[in-house]
């Protein structure tokens, strides 16, 4: 594999020196990237919804990943706001399109990445638009036009994203639909089954190769998605509510984020703000939420609600760094159909630098009685 090729995978740009490229290399890959993958990547073509700091993040990931072609789409202007975090844009940008305005600073990343602006308004389009692209990535909007992105996108077949910051705070939620991926592992004496591992996810094939003397076994996994309407409702999993110590254990911040979301369906998709009202709404939407959940009162503190609504809203560049780096990992993993993608709600609080993954999904008894 050439240099340059293997650069631009782990997140330099192509042509530059080893010792230039040191500073972009990441060490994420547990696998040497394949000339098939190299291919995958080249030549897919994403949607990127938003262009504030995280998406400023994962666009600047992806086009130094080196994909074949990205659009970012975004109807909003450039406020004085966005100039704290978003480091595509300068005070000259103030009252331009956000994408518009980013573009010349994105394409210079890499200019073998074809670049497209869209300034229309998202919740516009109709569901054929969506199947041009391989994957749609939608950031920093609430729970309704996700929603509405993500049926258009099952609607045409493609694989869907969103992720949100809150300051200290922030989400990554994935509906692939249904995604198979390979994960290689030494081979054991002891065959492999082929049987469901989860209530999503399953082995449906083996195969195996020798490799640096070594027998390595390449086992297809499938996983089946929920669209995050569905998702919003679902419970946690059985195994997480089997005991206190692991209701103990659940974040918050899923609390959080669906009365966050719950208000805003309620408040015609706004934030809530200090004001007493809004305050207390919050509070007994987050108390019914965390109900709802099944967890423990006493893992739902004030200071976490206080904190939480502090932050709604802001963006800081640490948590969006991290978000976005997620998000194109993820991404990148999935269109070269290697390693475990994200299933399905993965929380970030800075506070304890901890990204646990919730899988959510609706529980349905089956004819025989039996839950699935």
């Amino acid at each position: 594999m050439a240099d340059d090729e293997q650069q631009a995978i782990n997140g330099a740009p192509p042509g530059l020196t080893p010792a230039a490229a040191a500073p972009f290399l990441q060490p994420s890959h547990a696998h040497p990237i394949s000339a098939d993958e190299i291919a995958l990547l080249r030549s897919a073509n994403l949607l990127l919804v938003g262009m504030r700091a995280l998406a400023n993040e994962i666009a600047k990931n992806l086009m130094l990943a080196g994909i074949g072609s990205l659009t970012i789409l975004d109807h909003h202007l450039v406020t004085e706001d966005d100039l704290g975090s978003q480091f595509f844009i300068s005070e000259l940008h103030v009252g331009m399109n956000r994408a518009a305005a980013a573009a010349s600073q994105v394409r210079a990343l890499n200019p073998r990445v074809a670049l497209s602006v869209d300034m229309e308004n998202i919740l516009l389009k109709p569901p054929e638009f969506y199947s041009m692209f391989d994957m749609v990535i939608a950031t920093d909007l609430d729970l309704a036009p996700l929603a509405t992105i993500n049926a258009a996108c099952r609607f045409v077949n493609k694989p869907f994203y969103a992720a949100g910051s809150h300051g200290m705070y922030g989400f990554i939620f994935a509906d692939l639909i249904t995604h198979d991926f390979v994960i290689e592992r030494e081979k054991s004496n002891l065959p492999t089954a082929l049987k469901a591992e989860t209530m999503t996810r399953s082995i449906i094939a083996t195969n195996a190769k020798e490799e640096n003397g070594k027998q390595v076994e390449m086992v297809t996994k499938r996983e089946i998605y929920s669209p995050i309407n569905l998702a919003n409702t679902s419970p946690l999993q059985a195994e997480q509510l089997s005991s206190r110590r692991r209701k103990l254990q659940v974040s918050p911040l899923l609390t959080c984020l669906r009365a966050l979301w719950e208000f805003q369906a309620l408040r015609q998709q706004s934030l809530p703000t200090h004001s007493h009202p809004d305050l207390e709404l919050f509070t007994k939407l987050a108390t019914e939420k965390h109900k709802e959940l099944q967890l423990p009162p006493e893992t739902l503190r004030s200071e976490f609600l206080r904190s939480f609504l502090q932050n709604v809203g802001s963006e800081i560049a640490p948590v969006t760094a991290f978000l976005g780096g997620q998000v194109a990992q993820d991404v990148i993993n999935v269109l070269g159909q290697r390693e475990q993608p994200i299933q399905n709600f993965l929380l970030f609080d800075s506070a304890d630098s901890k990204g646990p993954v919730y899988a959510l999904h609706p529980i349905f008894p089956s004819l025989d009685g039996r839950v699935l």
